[in-house]
C-alpha cells in the first residue's frame, strides 16, 4: 500500500518538477538566419560629400573571422537612394573609380575600404544621414545573408 501511495505522489509531481525545470533554463537567443558567420567590420565611417548632391562614401576595415569564404556583393545604406561597392581600376592606360566585383573573402581575410580604393559609394542621401549622426550600413553576402553595422557620419574635409 506505502508503495502505490508513494508511486501516486511521484507520478503527481512528476510534471510539477519538469515544468520547473524547463523554465530554469533560458530559451536560447534566435540568432539571424541571414546574418553572415565570422564577419567584423571596424573603423567604419561615412564621410559626407563636400558639394551638397554629390555622393558620400563609406569607408571601413571588413574581415573574415569565420571558418567559411564570403563573397560581398553590394551595399545599402539605410536612408540613402541606392549604394554600391565602388574600387579604382585602370582603363584606356588611366585610373578610374567603377562599380566592383564580388568581394571573396577567405578566411582569415582583412579588406580596407579606404579613400583612393575599396570603398561604398552612397547616392541620394536623404535629410537624416546628416554630421554627428551615424549611418546603418548594411553588406550582402552571397545568397543573400547581410551584416549590418554603424558608421559614424563625419563632415567632408575631416579625416578620413
Amino acid at each position: 500500500m506505502k508503495k502505490s501511495v508513494f508511486a501516486a505522489l511521484l507520478l503527481a509531481t512528476a510534471p510539477l518538477a519538469l515544468a520547473a525545470c524547463s523554465q530554469a533554463e533560458a530559451p536560447a537567443e534566435q540568432s539571424d538566419p541571414n546574418a553572415i558567420a565570422g564577419l567584423t567590420v571596424t573603423d567604419a565611417r561615412l564621410m559626407l560629400p563636400p558639394v551638397a548632391g554629390n555622393p558620400a562614401a563609406v569607408y571601413f576595415t571588413v574581415k573574415n573571422d569565420g571558418d567559411k569564404n564570403i563573397a560581398l556583393r553590394s551595399a545599402s545604406v539605410e536612408g540613402a537612394g541606392s549604394a554600391q561597392l565602388h574600387d579604382m581600376m585602370e582603363y584606356d592606360f588611366e585610373m578610374t573609380m567603377g562599380e566592383m566585383p564580388p568581394l571573396m573573402l577567405q578566411p582569415g581575410d582583412s579588406v580596407v575600404f579606404e579613400p583612393g580604393g575599396k570603398h561604398v559609394m552612397v547616392y541620394d542621401l536623404g535629410p537624416n544621414l546628416a554630421e554627428g549622426g551615424t549611418a546603418q550600413v548594411t553588406l550582402t553576402a552571397a545568397g543573400g545573408r547581410n551584416h549590418t553595422f554603424p558608421a559614424p557620419i563625419q563632415a567632408a574635409g575631416e579625416e578620413r
